[in-house]
């Protein structure tokens, strides 16, 4: 066997572990911070849904990533390498910082760099590179707008309610964030298994572009096991670092970033969960009062996601230039 084949597969697949280690901050955050869930059974409720996502909802996103970003010339096995290196020392650095970061991002950012790097500007597909643009750019948007007009209708209902309505939300909980993992891993799961994918047909190990169900299985458990360990440091960032959240602040940002991620994935956009979540919480929480976010939060991590796509360019280029010195 190639052992640059193993090399690559192991390398996907520690993206995912990584990219679920990371983001399970985005899924499980906001129901642990509000005491609706302990987070053992946060984090295990999210494992499980992270890996059954992509097998209920299919795999839209992956055809995007591998076979509509890049002309074929460009399909090659260093772009890839790269591009998995340079978002894996993404994730670990503010992972390590404690700032919720977009493993979507990085990944485009060392995928585009590393492929202008060696083939050119000439290389992308202007439609597909459109889809994966308008998705990560208007997604966070929309996250903010949903998390602001569902927290209103909660907020317009509970004035008319008992205060034991609480009770109601903190339960409901269990259903939203079962959601929002299973949206989770239909968009965030199917992009590594879209690398992997068009790196199979690199190496000659597929003919044409195709995700095969072994690459849907171990993209997703690579994700789940990740999901299960967490990342504590980025929970705590997403669950108090932008305001105290309770019940209804949960509640109405799990169902907004639950319909933004799950929409964007059947429709093949890869989003950023963390962007998308992290807008819904900020949304629902100026819902009740606009003085209630610490903006000064917010402002850290969209200074990081503006870094995000320049740095990993920067890192796919210079990895590229590495590996396609060997003859792989």
């Amino acid at each position: 066997m190639n052992v640059f084949l193993v090399i690559f597969v192991l390398t996907a697949l520690t993206f995912d572990f990584l990219n679920g280690f990371h983001d399970s901050a985005n899924v499980v955050a906001t129901v642990i911070a509000s005491r609706a869930m302990s987070p053992r059974y946060a984090l295990a409720m999210s494992a499980l849904s992270n890996l059954a996502g992509p097998l209920l909802f299919g795999v839209a996103v992956a055809t995007t990533i591998g076979n509509e970003v890049l002309f074929s010339n460009a399909v090659t096995v260093p772009v890839a390498e790269s591009a998995l290196l340079s978002a894996i020392i993404w994730n670990l650095l503010t992972w390590w910082l404690g700032i919720p970061s977009s493993s979507s991002h990085a990944l485009i950012g060392g995928f585009v760099g590393a492929a202008i790097t060696g083939f050119g500007f000439h290389v992308i597909q202007e439609e597909g590179m459109i889809k994966v643009i308008a998705g990560l750019f208007i997604s966070p948007f929309l996250g903010l707008a949903l998390g602001w007009l569902v927290m209103r209708i909660v907020l317009s209902i509970g004035a008319l309610l008992p205060p034991s309505v609480n009770n109601f939300f903190s339960r409901a909980q269990w259903l939203t964030s079962l959601t929002l993992g299973l949206s989770h891993g239909t968009n965030d799961a199917q992009k590594t298994m879209g690398i992997l994918a068009l790196g199979l047909v690199a190496f000659g190990v597929l003919p044409e572009f195709t995700v095969p169900i072994w690459v849907i299985l171990a993209s997703a458990s690579a994700m789940a096991l990740g999901t299960a360990l967490g990342g504590w440091r980025l929970i705590r960032t997403m669950g108090a670092g932008f305001y105290r959240v309770r019940s209804t602040h949960a509640f109405s940002s799990q169902i907004a970033s639950a319909v933004v991620i799950l929409g964007a994935a059947l429709w093949g956009a890869p989003v950023s969960t963390t962007q998308v979540i992290s807008s819904s919480i900020v949304g629902a929480g100026s819902a009740e009062r606009i003085n209630k976010v610490r903006w000064g939060m917010a402002l850290n991590i969209v200074n990081a996601w503006l870094l995000t796509i320049p740095t990993t360019g920067l890192l796919g280029a210079l990895l590229y230039l590495f590996f396609s010195r060997f003859r792989i």
